[in-house]
């Protein structure tokens, strides 16, 4: 089933073409890595497929339907958006915080649902021993789990993450993509921007590359190549191959 589908999307900011003609879908279940250099173009077409940025031309549709024609409380309760690492927040404690992805569906206050649903939520992602700790005073990556299951409170279909692995240790950078696979092979469909190419071989199942706002590839791992890799991010590599596993090794910059 098409989770989502771009059509030909083109986006600009002040006249830079920043997104040009890409066209992709995202079935259900998929877990895909958006991946390119700084300034490809990655963020962007996360915001474009969440709403919060318009197409200038060309469409994107959320389950078969346009994009636009969803109100947002409504859009909200298929697809959760997990920005970049967030600082600075209002005090707040880790179950309320959760709590709050639970507002596409609160018309005036929480009720015993929303609360059963975000105690749910705290005990699979193995927060509850934490829930009335105040979220400014975790680590990043307890912080970062916070947030994904703020998002999984929405119970959205499609869940999409801008660099979740940033500025995390090895160790919760790898706790964090091994949740993001689970939540896919539960069924969830998976979207991810991420600069590392080695994790998101690992953990992902599909792959887009942009470069200057271009899809340049897309499908599974037999897509990356030296000769891909060299172009896009202007680096010399050595690919190596273990079984079923693959590493890309940097060499030297081109």
């Amino acid at each position: 089933m098409e989770m989502i589908r771009l059509d030909s999307v083109h986006f600009s900011y002040n006249g830079q073409k920043v997104i040009n003609g890409v066209s992709h879908f995202f079935g259900q279940g998929s877990f895909t890595a958006i991946m390119g250099p700084n300034g490809s173009g990655k963020t962007t077409l996360i915001r474009l497929m969440n709403g919060i940025l318009k197409p200038q031309s060309g469409n994107v549709e959320v389950m078969g339907r346009q994009a636009s024609g969803y109100g947002a409380r409504e859009l909200a309760r298929q697809m959760a958006y997990v920005p970049q690492s967030q600082y600075n927040l209002f005090p707040a404690t880790v179950f309320d915080t959760v709590l709050l992805g639970r507002n596409p569906y609160i018309t005036w206050s929480p009720g015993a649902d929303d609360r059963r649903i975000t105690a749910e939520i705290l005990v699979r992602l193995g927060l509850d021993d934490i829930a009335l700790k105040d979220i400014n005073k975790l680590s990043g990556g307890q912080r970062q789990r916070v947030f994904i299951a703020r998002a999984l409170a929405q119970q959205p279909a499609v869940i999409l993450l801008d660099e979740p692995t940033a500025n995390l240790d090895l160790k919760h950078q790898h706790e964090t993509l091994q949740l993001l696979r689970q939540l896919s092979i539960d069924g969830m469909t998976v979207v991810v921007s991420i600069h590392d190419l080695n994790l998101a071989l690992k953990y992902c199942s599909s792959f887009m590359v942009l470069d200057e706002g271009l899809l340049v590839a897309e499908g599974g791992r037999e897509i990356f190549g030296e000769e891909l890799i060299e172009k896009v991010y202007r680096v010399k590599v050595k690919i190596i191959r273990e079984e079923e596993n693959l590493f890309i090794l940097p060499v030297e910059p081109v």
